[in-house]
């Protein structure tokens, strides 16, 4: 145990018991509150950085943050005191270990767990979101896992306010830990929003299904670099017995352009289910998708209005064997008669449509390629059983354990959508009208000849004599014939 652990013995009214971690904004002891016996867990500031008024300003921000977030699935901040000129932070004490301890400890974690773990923290980084506050520092080490297989998001030390930005992140300066980081949080940290959470997240879970930290080996520039070119093995060819859904969630999560990324953590969890989701107060609630007939809306070149139905399952062929013309333009609905709204809108279908992308640089290079190489696009149906277990294991992230035993309430697509005007009809490509002929120079214009007229001869003497073959066939036969008549 390391010597802070025996040099600080109580702090405030608290006992210090033991050293649970260390990290450069703070070391955390368990500790015991000197009259009401109350165990819990207190973030004490390093005495050396307590005369930097504007690290005490951040440490002061990250119990704000989190004292105003209540949710099962973040660890709760109850005081904040002084200790003569050393501040500190009590929290509640989670008995258990970090998904960074759980994965070195046993390697890659079984695929429905990983990502119950990753839904629960996705339910908390949510309310976080809506409440205007960004994590910045999402990983392994920061999601803590109780002895009941609750999982909870801990250390806001990185924490961005975005109702009350007190200007403690310089434009320019990237905050968080290089391999999870969104690669525009290398850049400006300032500005970062919902997306760089989610890449943080899918890069955590990333980690968990394969056992591997991503960009591994990677100085900070070199993890940036390959940030931006998606150049990362998918977890599918880490692990072949991973689902396509899975891996495919992982990649478009970690996507280099943030357009490509889910828009919130919501969303990422119904990529990872391929489900709709809905938020039923702190946890996401599924939407059940109807059994029967789907409907697709699309339009033909010569601006016909097609609607096909048919199951889910035969409606993904279709779609994925280019029936239904471009994606971009269809319309789905779960009744004959609407709503109607874009392919992207269903998680049960957006996998087609959408795909991670890199950045758009104004310098190319090979990495580039490499990067697009090494990351296939796997699209494609899951079969019934992986699906099923899927959401199974999403199910029991989503839902409070004292509700699980209630049927989910379903909602009707036609009261969660608006109506959608129906696709526009595409035009007709144009045929560009043809080239205007250059004429060569004279002195161009002869080498050219001089250089092709060996093969013109030939190729010119070749058809002569096959011309004058035809002629004489069509003589003989003219005779025969009629010799043939006159007898």
């Amino acid at each position: 145990m390391p010597s802070a652990a025996t040099e600080l013995k109580q702090i405030g009214p608290y006992e210090i018991l033991a050293l649970i971690a260390e990290g450069g904004m703070g070391t955390v002891y368990r500790a015991r509150h000197r009259e009401s016996g109350e165990l819990v867990a207190v973030k004490v500031f390093p005495a050396a950085m307590a005369s930097n008024p504007v690290l005490v300003q951040r440490f002061e921000q990250e119990f704000r943050a989190a004292s105003r977030l209540i949710h099962p699935n973040i660890v709760r901040a109850l005081e904040f005191g002084r200790d003569g000129k050393l501040p500190y932070i009590v929290m509640e004490l989670v008995e258990g270990e970090s998904l960074g301890q759980r994965v070195e400890r046993l390697g890659r974690l079984p695929e429905a767990e990983a990502v119950a773990y990753i839904v629960q923290v996705a339910q908390g980084l949510h309310q976080a979101h809506r409440q205007g506050i960004i994590h910045r520092d999402v990983k392994p080490d920061n999601i803590l896992v109780d002895s009941r297989g609750q999982a909870k998001l801990a250390d806001l030390g990185l924490v961005k306010d975005l109702d009350a930005d007190l200007n403690l992140t310089r434009t320019g300066r990237g905050l968080g830990t290089p391999h999870f980081m969104a690669p525009e949080q290398f850049r400006n940290a300032k500005n970062a929003d919902v997306r760089c959470d989610v890449y943080s997240l899918g890069a955590t879970l990333y980690m968990l299904v394969t056992g591997q930290l991503p960009f591994r080996g990677c100085s900070p520039l070199d993890a940036w670099i390959r940030k931006i070119h998606n150049d990362l093995p998918s977890p599918r060819q880490l692990r072949a017995d991973l689902s396509e859904r899975v891996d495919w969630a992982i990649r478009r999560a970690m996507s280099a352009d943030p357009d490509k990324r889910p828009a919130d953590c919501r969303e990422f969890v119904e990529d990872l289910s391929g489900q709709r989701m809905r938020e039923a107060g702190p946890f996401f609630e599924p939407i059940e998708s109807p059994q029967g007939d789907w409907f697709v809306r699309y339009a033909t070149l010569e601006g016909h209005i097609i609607t096909r139905k048919g199951p889910l399952a035969a409606i993904r062929r279709a779609l994925q064997g280019g029936k239904c013309g471009r994606l971009e333009q269809v319309q789905v609905a779960v009744y004959a008669d609407g709503p109607f709204v874009p392919l992207q809108e269903f998680p049960e279908l957006r996998d087609l449509l959408i795909q991670p992308g890199v950045l758009s640089l104004p310098r190319a290079g090979s990495r580039s390629t490499q990067g697009q190489a090494a990351v296939p696009e796997t699209s494609g149906p899951q079969t019934p059983s992986r699906n099923s277990a899927l959401s199974s294991a999403v199910r029991s992230s989503v839902q409070p354990t004292a509700t699980s035993s209630g049927a989910a309430p379903v909602m009707a697509a036609r009261d969660a959508a608006t109506e959608v005007p129906s696709v526009p009809a595409e035009k007709p490509t144009a045929i560009p009208p043809p080239h205007p002929i250059t004429k060569l120079p004279a002195d161009v214009a002869e080498k050219a000849r001089s250089r092709i007229k060996p093969h013109e001869t030939a190729r010119s003497s070749q058809t002569d004599w096959l011309s004058w073959l035809a002629v004489l066939v069509f003589v003989l036969i003219g005779f025969f014939l009629g010799w043939f008549l006159l007898r």
